[in-house]
């Protein structure tokens, strides 16, 4: 049987040819979003996110397919039920977009310590206005989740002269950037101390809602909030909550629980709020990346070595001890 391989992931001719290089003699199919619920279940190998619904059920049942290389670093988009208690090898592309989710994350937490939205709006109305800002250096930041992205801000921010707490489910692994790495179920001891708090975690059962309103007012009444990571991370209702009562200096949002963020969302109405449209993770060469990344785990596939990124599929990131892609 000829090795039918699918794709869901914006790829150019050129980027199909590097895959075919790989994969002498196999069907490569750019299914796109279009196509993807239809051509997933005939394949053996799919790289890509499907941002539609897709049959997991079918495809698990049909026992055809090999291997998911997951084009986005959550995986919550292919870790359903049946997938995770299959023999599906599955990995993430971690790593893959961290520099330029570290560039937006410090372009949220930047704008949002120097109070850029109260000068966005004076702007609108012709206004001259003045107040205290916050500052990033010399400050103590926290977080959450030391994948691919978690690293690449560590990196990026130590130079600033903070102060680095973090958690993680592999603790034992701690980053020189990092001054304190804690376990996964240690972030109610770091939540006090920090003034900005930067998730960067998967979304799994275990994150689901983990920032809820007990926990934001555990920050200091001035902390800043920024979520690079997923929407759900987040109970919406309680961090408006929270913010309407002036619990929190300000908040960085590119991913909300529901994308676009519905009309009748309460977020929209918070000042000190700067909301972007899940853009973290932009970068020119972003899909040359992904299809490095593709092409590589292919060779390795083939020779039957473990994959760069191979996922825990339990916890939904790279197990311990993984191979993790470098940008």
């Amino acid at each position: 049987m000829v090795m039918r391989i699918v794709l869901c992931y914006p790829v150019e001719l050129r980027h199909l040819e590097q895959i075919q290089a790989v994969w002498p003699g196999a069907m490569i199919v750019d299914a796109g979003q279009e196509r993807i619920a239809a051509e997933l279940v005939n394949a053996d190998i799919y790289c890509g996110h499907a941002k539609v619904p897709v049959p997991w059920n079918e495809v698990v049942a049909k026992g055809r397919l090999q291997w998911i290389q997951s084009s986005a670093a959550g995986m919550d988009h292919c870790l359903t039920p049946p997938v995770i208690e299959s023999d599906i090898l599955v990995s993430s592309a971690s790593g893959v977009l961290a520099r330029q989710v570290a560039d937006h994350t410090l372009a949220l937490l930047a704008g949002m310590l120097r109070d850029l939205p109260t000068y966005f709006r004076a702007k609108e109305k012709r206004e001259f206005i003045r107040r205290p800002t916050r500052d990033l250096h010399g400050s103590t930041i926290g977080i959450v989740g030391m994948g691919g992205n978690g690293r690449i801000l560590a990196k990026v921010l130590k130079p600033f002269e903070t102060t680095i707490l973090a958690t993680d489910w592999f603790p034992e692994n701690k980053p020189a950037e990092v001054d304190e790495l804690l376990p996964a179920d240690a972030l109610d001891e770091i939540l006090p101390r920090v003034d900005s708090l930067i998730l960067a975690a998967p979304l799994n059962d275990y994150t689901r809602g983990m920032i809820d309103e007990r926990r934001l007012r555990l920050m200091k009444k001035d902390a800043v909030l920024i979520n690079m990571a997923r929407g759900p991370l987040v109970v919406e209702g309680d961090l408006a909550r929270v913010m309407q009562d002036d619990h929190l200096w300000g908040a960085g949002l590119d991913v909300t629980e529901i994308e676009p963020l519905p009309l009748e969302s309460p977020l929209w109405e918070i000042p000190n709020l700067i909301l972007t449209p899940h853009v973290g993770g932009q970068r020119a060469s972003r899909i040359d990346d992904m299809t490095r990344l593709f092409v590589e785990n292919s060779r390795r596939f083939q020779a039957g070595e473990t994959l760069i990124n191979q996922v825990d599929k339990h916890l939904g990131f790279p197990q311990a001890g993984a191979i993790l892609f470098q940008t």
